[in-house]
């Protein structure tokens, strides 16, 4: 098994599922970097959700802006659970930060994640294959998640997509001829 990856997929493909399922097979402590806030009554719940799911053992750290503190905040000797890239981006982009500034963030953590001597998993959702957005917020938050998603895939050890619960490995592009 790979030391660390990246989930990524579709909303409800079951990303979130599969992470924890990776990370309960590992054993050990887990440390859950979440980065949901709770802006309304759904997402209340939804929180509450993925909460009541994961065993009482996990420690969680809230990180839904300083990302790269969360990551670099974790032992070692824990699984990292991060889930997920998706709502970090949103809460930035959310807050004004600058594209520039969130991709910075993301290769910090991309290269603490390169770096961790423990296994890291990455939850992020696939945004680009919809139609293009008919406003600018919302194309710039469809452009720059998907630069954070190649950062992050670059600098972990695997990628798989998740679609129905199922992982798809991906392939990097060097290694298809060889």
């Amino acid at each position: 098994m790979p030391r660390s990856l990246l989930l990524i997929g579709g909303a409800r493909s079951g990303k979130s599922r599969t992470g924890q399922s990776v990370a309960e097979s590992i054993g050990g402590p887990v440390t859950m970097l979440v980065t949901a806030e709770a802006f309304d009554d759904e997402m209340t719940d939804r929180i509450d959700r993925h909460r009541a799911d994961r065993p009482d053992s996990w420690t969680t750290v809230e990180a839904p802006l300083d990302l790269a503190a969360g990551v670099a905040g974790v032992s070692d000797e824990e699984t990292l659970l991060l889930d997920c890239l998706t709502l970090w981006i949103s809460n930035r982009v959310l807050q004004a930060s600058p594209a520039a500034s969130i991709e910075a963030e993301a290769v910090a953590v991309g290269a603490y994640l390169a770096a961790r001597a423990g296994r890291s998993i990455v939850i992020s959702n696939e945004v680009g294959h919809g139609i293009v957005p008919g406003d600018p917020l919302t194309r710039a938050f469809r452009d720059v998640h998907g630069r954070v998603n190649q950062i992050i895939a670059s600098h972990v050890e695997a990628t798989y997509l998740v679609v129905a619960g199922r992982l798809i490995p991906t392939l990097d592009p060097t290694q298809v001829l060889r």
